[in-house]
């Protein structure tokens, strides 16, 4: 396992979906991992110039793989990389203890750090929130970890109070964030003792503020079009912020698509589902089935997921013949 910290962590953090089998979408499917798609997908996305591997959060299926799907996707994944590219697994579960024990399978397999949402079966308060984290390091020692805050989630947004005790611990070395009127302060909060990782959407007006400060965003649309993504990253180090301008209003043009009458809590209901057709849509990879009980959706949600993609797969042609 490497040793990262925050300075690492720079340009496009890639979160990836789990491709399905075509039998994914039954409760009595066994293994539903497509392992040749998953090395297909994370050839694209090495290839296309992204810069760190993310996977298992939300629309990646953490909370409806079985422990050894799991494994067999991160394996897949971590051989496929073959040390490329940092990766760090999605290890979100229910409780602490399988969240323990879910970090040291993944961490035995080969991942260089982990990718942790709270529990959220319950709301955590501060206080939970600060003994989630010291408890995993307690128990993990040196490993570099990757924060979720998304509000919709987890019942609760991280507080600016937490941030500030979060950003005293080296393990923890990036928050994926969600956005919202927090964000920069969240950002100078933490300062450089952690990657605060906008969503690509947002990250242009950030680092044209905050340049030595807001070095890389996160992207849940890599499996999409890793081509206009790495060419914003590209327009951000180089500091062309009319062309950074330019792809964050044509990456904004895609993702609204996604959104049901421009709802962020209607497309949390059912970002699976509708994650599953924006890939679809885009025509990179072939996705299949959501897993249950993940499977159910209004179909005008599905079909904003399609038209979501189709508007990646047009930004992915464009950018990809530059």
């Amino acid at each position: 396992m490497t040793t990262l910290c925050a300075s690492d962590i720079t340009g496009i953090v890639g979160i990836v979906p789990t491709p399905a089998t075509p039998d994914a979408g039954s409760w009595s499917a066994e293994e539903t991992i497509n392992l040749p798609e998953t090395e297909k997908m994370i050839q694209i996305i090495v290839n296309g110039g992204i810069d760190v591997i993310m996977t298992t959060g939300t629309f990646g299926e953490c909370a409806s793989l079985t422990g050894p799907e799991l494994e067999s996707f991160v394996d897949c994944v971590v051989q496929t990389v073959a040390q490329k590219r940092p990766v760090f697994a999605g290890i979100t579960a229910l409780n602490t203890r399988d969240t323990i024990r879910r970090a040291r399978r993944l961490l035995a397999i080969g991942a260089d750090g982990l990718f942790v949402g709270r529990p959220m079966w319950l709301a955590l308060d501060d206080a939970g929130i600060l003994k989630f984290h010291g408890d995993l390091i307690e128990a993990l020692g040196d490993v570099p970890l990757v924060i979720y805050d998304n509000p919709q989630a987890f019942k609760g947004k991280i507080s600016s109070a937490v941030y500030t005790e979060l950003a005293k611990i080296p393990q923890i070395i990036a928050s994926k964030h969600v956005g919202g009127p927090q964000l920069e302060q969240d950002l100078l909060t933490v300062g450089e003792n952690i990657r605060l990782l906008p969503l690509e959407a947002h990250w242009y007006k950030l680092a044209k503020k905050h340049p030595q400060l807001a070095k890389a965003c996160w992207s849940g649309a890599v499996a999409c079009a890793p081509a206009p993504l790495a060419q914003l990253a590209k327009s951000i180090r180089e500091q062309d912020w009319n062309l950074a301008e330019v792809l964050t209003e044509e990456i904004n043009h895609a993702a609204r698509a996604m959104f049901p009458d421009g709802s962020l809590d209607k497309f949390m209901d059912y970002s699976i589902q509708i994650g599953k057709q924006r890939f679809v849509g885009a025509g990179l990879i072939d996705p299949g089935p959501a897993r249950p009980p993940y499977t159910e959706a209004p179909q005008s949600y599905l079909d904003g997921g399609l038209e979501c993609g189709r508007r990646w797969a047009r930004l992915q042609t464009k950018y990809a013949a530059k």
